[in-house]
């Protein structure tokens, strides 16, 4: 069996997990940042083309201590790169490190590209050309303050491309985290769900993939593919089931809506290029006087971060009137709201009944839940605390 370690977004690394270990992971471990985990090829494969979450899946060649560089190197140049991949594919090298005692990363990957090039010019006479941007292979390295690992990336471009969005607006959610968010929600297919804020309809997109039992994977292609380890027939096997249980697309009670028409322009252009035109409806609509059509269901909103003091004023004047409009139009849902602005659930005047940190990158966030309390004692909602 192969060991892995499987990258996502800080703060879904659990959802990971149960996800690897449905498509057959065994071993599994999670820390910050990831899931360890082993298995045949055919679950790298699986885990590649199914994950909603994962970020990428790095296959383990080797690990060991070092002190300087050339322990680095040493370690890389042992190892029989050849065996792996063929002279002709391009490569690059990435390294990562926590608590890393030495001067300069960009040296340690110097180096290291340096061991993988001498290792193939040892045994072939020729190495393999360098390609940065978009490789046919990455050799990753992680540094801790005492212990290098080298993988062989299995994704290719990460797998939050899920390979059919096209337009989009300022700072969208990469596709893995707005598919945690989704699911720490705990919306189910059949439920109503409405972004308000929808931006380019990445949650939109998401749902819809998860409503159709959609692989995110179906419409790209991995890194894996060009390993001389690669099982094309088992591969094949697995990509065709994956085909073969997508549901026919057919109009959900999913609704999308935003205040600005270029939103709701790149959100149709989006549901559109993914074949999903007819599934959803979207809308122009502002968040303030966006009413459900329903008396439950799942709300989930992106709201603005406000990095910028002028927008954290207008968000200061925003809030209360989202409170309001809250309590006026949504009771009988649940409300959940990302966003690293932690003053939300003061200024909106109602206490969240869950708070999940995450990070978008490097920005810590949180998961608001606030839940619409129906009722005609409760109906406006549960006020919080000053």
């Amino acid at each position: 069996m192969n060991k892995y370690f499987a990258i996502c977004p800080r703060g879904l690394e659990e959802l990971l997990l149960e996800e690897l270990r449905s498509v057959g992971g065994e071993d599994l471990k999670a820390v910050h940042g990831g899931v360890f985990f082993s298995g045949e090829w055919s679950v790298c494969y699986r885990a590649n083309l199914e994950s909603r979450i994962a970020t990428r899946i790095l296959w383990h060649i080797v690990k060991g201590p070092y002190v300087k560089e050339e322990d680095i190197y040493r370690l890389a140049v042992r190892q029989l790169w050849p065996n792996h991949f063929t002279v002709s594919n391009t490569m690059r090298v990435v390294t990562t490190a926590i608590k890393c005692p030495l001067k300069s990363l960009d040296f340690v990957t110097l180096r290291v590209k340096d061991a993988v090039c001498d290792r193939f010019r040892e045994d072939l006479g020729e190495r393999p050309n360098i390609e940065t941007r978009n490789p046919d292979v990455s050799v990753h390295v992680f540094l801790t303050e005492n212990e290098c690992t080298l993988y062989l990336d299995t994704s290719g471009q990460p797998l939050w491309q899920r390979g059919f969005r096209k337009a989009s607006v300022e700072a969208p959610l990469k596709e893995n985290l707005a598919a945690g968010i989704l699911k720490l929600t705990g919306w189910q297919p059949g439920t109503p769900l409405i972004d308000p804020m929808c931006g380019s309809g990445t949650f939109l997109l998401e749902a819809v993939q998860v409503a159709l039992d959609r692989a995110p994977g179906l419409d790209r292609t991995f890194s894996f593919e060009r390993l001389k380890s690669f099982e094309a027939l088992n591969w094949a096997n697995i990509r065709a089931a994956a085909e073969a249980r997508v549901k026919p697309a057919e109009p959900m009670d999913i609704r999308g809506y935003d205040i600005d028409e270029r939103a709701v322009r790149a959100t149709r252009r989006n549901l559109q290029e993914a074949g999903f035109g007819g599934v959803v409806t979207v809308d122009h609509g502002d968040i303030l006087e966006t009413q459900p059509l329903t008396d439950h269901g799942i709300l989930l909103a992106n709201p603005p971060y406000g990095e910028r003091i002028g927008e954290q004023d207008e968000l200061a004047a925003f809030y209360p009137q989202l409170g309001t409009a809250l309590k006026r139009h949504w009771a009988g849902w649940n409300g959940f709201f990302f966003t690293a602005d932690l003053r939300l659930p003061k200024l909106v005047g109602l206490k969240p009944s869950r708070k999940t940190p995450l990070f978008n990158g490097p920005l810590e966030c949180r998961l608001f839940e606030i839940r619409m309390v129906a009722g005609s004692n409760r109906k406006h909602g549960t006020q919080s605390p000053d």
